[in-house]
């Protein structure tokens, strides 16, 4: 399955975010693709709306690489691997095996692209994003097996 929507505004990123988050469960993963800008975390904060969490306590983690956001029933790990040497074992170093394990967890990562052939248990969605700023941005959704 693929998908492609024109947001037209940074609320329209974060309204299609809270749409796509609706469908998500625990064991779900992902990940994202798009430059500095793209709206990424906005994306991100869409979707734990959805989940009804506090969008103003979701922040970028790309100083910490991993941030662990609570719901009512799932865990939702936001995980930026911008700082991750591209030569190095990024899941082993956000401690993802673990984190995946978990059947109540959702992980969502900026910069995937960074995990090399890494393969996830569960349902993968692929959110490329390209635009930044004010301006508009297509952002397209593929589910893969």
């Amino acid at each position: 399955m693929m998908e492609t929507h024109v947001c037209l505004s940074p609320e329209a990123t974060f309204e299609l975010g809270e749409e796509f988050g609706q469908r998500l469960r625990g064991g779900d993963a992902v990940l994202f693709h798009g430059g500095l800008g793209a709206g990424k975390t906005l994306f991100t904060k869409g979707v734990l709306s959805a989940l009804d969490f506090d969008v103003d306590e979701v922040t970028s983690p790309s100083f910490t690489l991993v941030n662990l956001y609570r719901t009512d029933d799932l865990d939702v790990y936001h995980i930026d691997l911008w700082r991750i040497d591209e030569g190095s074992d990024a899941a082993f170093g956000v401690g993802l095996d673990e984190i995946v394990e978990q059947e109540n967890a959702i992980v969502m990562i900026e910069w995937a692209e960074r995990l090399g052939g890494y393969r996830f248990p569960s349902r993968v969605f692929e959110v490329s994003i390209e635009g930044s700023g004010e301006g508009p941005r297509r952002v397209t959704i593929t589910e893969r097996s």
